[in-house]
């Protein structure tokens, strides 16, 4: 009998035991899922970071092909060809216009793991945040005000901050804010000259009822129309683009009212001089990490009704940013704000300094081509007194038959911006110096064919 009990017993725990394991892992009302659920997404974006490409391009996970179960292909930097990049084209031009970043590729390929995002097929599937209808992510808010007081280029205090599709759309959304006044007369948007050419060509663009491009802040200043009284909006570029000098307000007054766009204030281009204390100012990804595709940038907003219609702008245009952008953007900062920004801001001054000693260097031999000075200014952040190493180089053609500048070097195969599209002389052209080392090895190699066309004696570039 009791060999029999203890059998009994025995039964009983075991089949109680089953019973648990099968509530555990089999419950009907529970959704589950192999918790390795991750591996192919990893194993997927492993094997297209590990086609080399000879180091003169990438392949990605959405490359064309792959869904035909093919390996992702290679896509090749500029004057790249070839299955594995691996073949330079002869009689190539230089891409120096657009001003995508990748120079700050090799920092996030350094920074793969702690940079890399899987996010689940549910993730944010709804529209909105929260139940209050946010747009929002708080931990992206709150990541970003901590940027800005590590870097301590802006204040992040009793202001509002917003979230656009890059800092174009949060442009668009600022100058439709501002310029909602109860007035019927026409709102005039103005800017310094060598200003972003994207401000005059939204304007035209969307043709707004009550708004007009009026050019040059300067000469608006001076004209018979500044007459205190009509409504006038300046966007103040700073660092400027193209120019790369920090800029201040040209217009004052009761009618004035200022947007700061402030997309190039970070350590890679100029001396972080002072905490930017402003109403309203924009800021950009793109030209913080590098990520232009992702299309991000936000707003640092001190008057709440203006904070109101540009919300209001955005949903009506968007319905606020892309949840898996945002997701995106809060793991990278992570990565910059994880140690006070030192890897990263060294990275990019670094390389940056670099491409301008070998610029400065090449044009030191010509007399034909000119580069504005500025001059060095102490960095808070570095601690130190550095040069500016901006963006972009703006070139001036100084013969004076050279009236076109984007001519001279698009025929010596060096494809930049003409200096009439940032309302300036067409003696001005625009290079830029933050796309991959490839393009800016090619750059400075024609230039220095370029400038020793010049034959300057005694003297070796």
């Amino acid at each position: 009998m009791h060999t029999t009990n203890m059998l009994l017993v025995a039964a009983s725990i075991i089949l109680n035991l089953v019973l648990i394991i099968h509530i555990l892992y089999n419950n009907s009302t529970t959704t589950t899922w192999n918790l390795s659920w991750t591996s192919r997404a990893a194993d997927e974006a492993e094997e297209a970071a590990s086609v080399s490409c000879s180091g003169h391009g990438r392949a990605y996970i959405d490359g064309l092909g792959v869904l035909d179960g093919s390996k992702p292909p290679c896509e090749c930097n500029n004057c790249y060809t070839g299955d594995n990049c691996s073949f330079l084209l002869p009689d190539c031009h230089a891409a120096a216009n657009s001003g995508d970043p990748l120079f700050l590729e090799p920092f996030w390929m350094q920074a793969a793991e702690g940079s890399a995002v899987v996010e689940s097929g549910w993730h944010r599937m709804s529209y909105h945040f929260h139940e209050d209808g946010s747009y929002v992510s708080a931990e992206l808010e709150r990541i970003i005000r901590k940027l800005h007081n590590l870097v301590g280029n802006a204040v992040t205090d009793n202001r509002y901050v917003i979230f656009g599709t890059g800092a174009t759309q949060l442009v668009a959304a600022s100058v439709h804010a501002l310029s909602q006044t109860n007035s019927s007369s026409l709102t005039r948007l103005v800017s310094a000259i060598p200003y972003y050419n994207a401000y005059k060509e939204q304007t035209d663009f969307f043709n707004y009822a009550n708004l007009k491009f009026e050019g040059d802040a300067s000469v608006w200043k001076k004209s018979e129309h500044n007459d205190n009284l009509t409504q006038v909006i300046e966007i103040v570029t700073s660092p400027n683009n193209p120019d790369g000098k920090l800029k201040r307000a040209v217009l004052e007054g009761p009618n004035v009212k200022t947007i700061h766009d402030y997309a190039y204030y970070w350590p890679h281009f100029a001396p972080i001089t002072h905490l930017a204390d402003e109403e309203l100012s924009l800021f950009s990804l793109t030209k913080t990490t590098g990520h232009a595709g992702s299309r991000f940038g936000w707003a640092l907003v001190k008057d709440e009704a203006v904070y109101e219609r540009m919300k209001r702008y955005l949903t009506l245009s968007s319905m606020g940013v892309s949840r898996d952008t945002q997701l995106r953007a809060l793991q990278l900062l992570k990565v910059v704000v994880g140690d006070g920004g030192e890897e990263i801001f060294h990275f990019s001054y670094e390389t940056m300094k670099k491409r301008w000693e070998m610029l400065n260097k090449i044009l030191a031999m010509s007399t034909r081509f000119s580069l504005e000075t500025i001059e060095p200014d102490y960095c808070n952040y570095f601690k130190k007194r550095r040069d500016f190493t901006p963006a972009y180089a703006w070139v001036r053609c100084e013969r004076f038959e050279d009236t076109n500048c984007y001519e001279i070097f698009r025929g010596a195969k060096i494809k930049g911006r003409e200096g009439k599209v940032f309302g300036s002389e067409e003696r001005f052209v625009r290079l830029s110096l933050i796309r991959t080392q490839d393009d800016f090895d090619q750059l400075a190699d024609l230039l220095k064919k370029l400038v020793s066309k010049e034959v300057v004696r005694g003297q070796s570039i």
